[in-house]
């Protein structure tokens, strides 16, 4: 059983000096930088709008379709990551369907292009 903790003596060696380095750095930042909080940098902050406003307002639709953006082009990348990995071993087929995705999303960010998504006033 020594031998089996043994092997584990680095990963907690690495625990501890990651846990005092933190430390470390955040004891650090106390001492060396000014602690002058203004009332400014103490409220929230709600996505560029009053913080204390009416919580039921209603939100621009330029921000749902940015963030569906944001959501396709992400998967996007998700999908051509394993995609890049296995075209060796997946042939014309994977390439074509590949290809055939990237144009269904390059359809879809031309159309919300066209209808003015990606432009703010």
């Amino acid at each position: 059983m020594p031998d089996l903790l043994r092997e584990y003596l680095p990963i907690l060696i690495f625990l501890v000096i990651a846990v005092a380095l933190a430390g470390i750095v955040i004891l650090a930042s106390y001492i060396v930088a000014r602690q002058n909080p203004e009332t400014e940098k103490l409220s929230a902050y709600e996505c560029g709008f009053a913080p204390f406003d009416n919580a039921r307002r209603q939100f621009d639709v330029r921000f749902y379709l940015v963030a569906i953006l944001f959501i396709i082009f992400d998967l996007e990348v998700a999908f051509l990551f394993p995609w890049a990995i296995t075209l060796g071993k997946i042939g014309l087929f994977g390439f074509l369907s590949m290809m055939a995705f990237l144009g269904v999303l390059t359809i879809g960010f031309i159309y919300e292009w066209k209808k003015g998504a990606l432009e703010w006033e």
